[in-house]
């Protein structure tokens, strides 16, 4: 690992190559829904629109499944929910016990204690990273090792909050204030110990929890599907965005809504203050370009 003592890396010698759990388009191709797939890359809005339904069934089997290849493997072969969820505990499993072979001691508690509060900091109505909710009394500096190790590991991502969304959107980040996500959708479903009828049925806990699960499905896309870097947007309890992406030398805000509800009352308070050049809202409405909205179907948040 990076952070032990006597570990040299061999600078200028190694190409890098991130590798991320499949994104929803991929889900799709490897799930032969080839026909589905060439709809939202080719941003073909009309088909999508009459196909809509059938991208709302196959984005709750994702949420569900996930990306990652031995779960999705398990489900193209057996569609075997309960096989799937097997495969996903045991991921969880394999990689708390792989936390003691490199770190030790109370370090590996801290680990052990951020890793297993990412569901419950996620299904919080603001879902800002606090240290409060791991163990009371909790302080940032005992966990700042324990979230870099989870981070360069590739087990999490970090989002920070910018209040002043300006451009290059890195210099006005709070890197004290930041939201923790899983590396899969279907990881922190299986960590939150949600079953097959709970999200493909859309019972109430999942209408609980399906705002948790729809924001880190849309980080997980902007991390594997697009070259943006996402932060979010906070200045008090009552106006936070989502996500805001630097682009054309722009900010974009993006508000992700877990349903058809339209309304969007932070987003629209933010463009009357800051008049962004493009405001976007994720949703699974269909498409529709407004005056100073574009709603994007949450299955073609690639097209960002």
């Amino acid at each position: 690992m990076a952070i032990h003592d006597g570990v040299s890396f061999p600078v200028g010698k190694v190409d890098l190559m991130t590798l991320s759990p499949l994104s929803f388009r991929e889900f799709l191709l490897a799930t032969k829904e080839t026909e589905l797939e060439e709809i939202i890359s080719k941003k073909d809005y009309a088909n999508y629109n009459i196909f809509s339904d059938k991208y709302y069934d196959l984005l709750k089997t994702y949420f569900y499944v996930g990306g990652m290849p031995e779960a999705v493997s398990v489900f193209i072969d057996e569609r075997d929910y309960g096989e799937v969820r097997s495969i996903q505990k045991n991921l969880l499993s394999l990689y708390e016990a792989d936390f003691g072979k490199h770190i030790e001691g109370r370090e590996l508690e801290r680990v052990r204690l951020v890793w297993n509060s990412i569901p419950m900091q996620l299904a919080k109505e603001n879902k800002k990273f606090f240290f409060g909710k791991i163990k009371e009394g909790a302080r940032a500096k005992e966990f700042e090792l324990a979230i870099e190790w989870l981070l360069d590991c590739g087990l999490i991502g970090k989002v920070y909050n910018i209040n002043t969304p300006k451009i290059p959107l890195k210099a006005y980040a709070d890197f004290s204030s930041f939201k923790i996500y899983m590396t899969d959708i279907g990881l922190l479903s299986a960590a939150s110990d949600l079953d097959s009828q709970t999200l493909l049925e859309g019972n109430r806990i999942f209408v609980e929890f399906k705002g948790a699960l729809t924001e880190q499905y849309v980080f997980q896309q902007i991390i594997s599907d697009t070259d943006y870097i996402p932060y979010y947007f906070s200045v008090n309890s009552h106006t936070e965005i989502n996500f805001v992406i630097q682009k054309k030398m722009s900010p974009v805000p993006l508000e992700v809504k877990s349903a058809e509800n339209l309304r969007a009352k932070s987003l629209k308070a933010y463009y009357d203050k800051y008049e962004p050049a493009e405001a976007v809202r994720a949703s699974m409405a269909l498409y529709k370009k407004e005056d100073w909205l574009t709603n994007l179907p949450l299955p073609m948040i690639h097209d960002l």
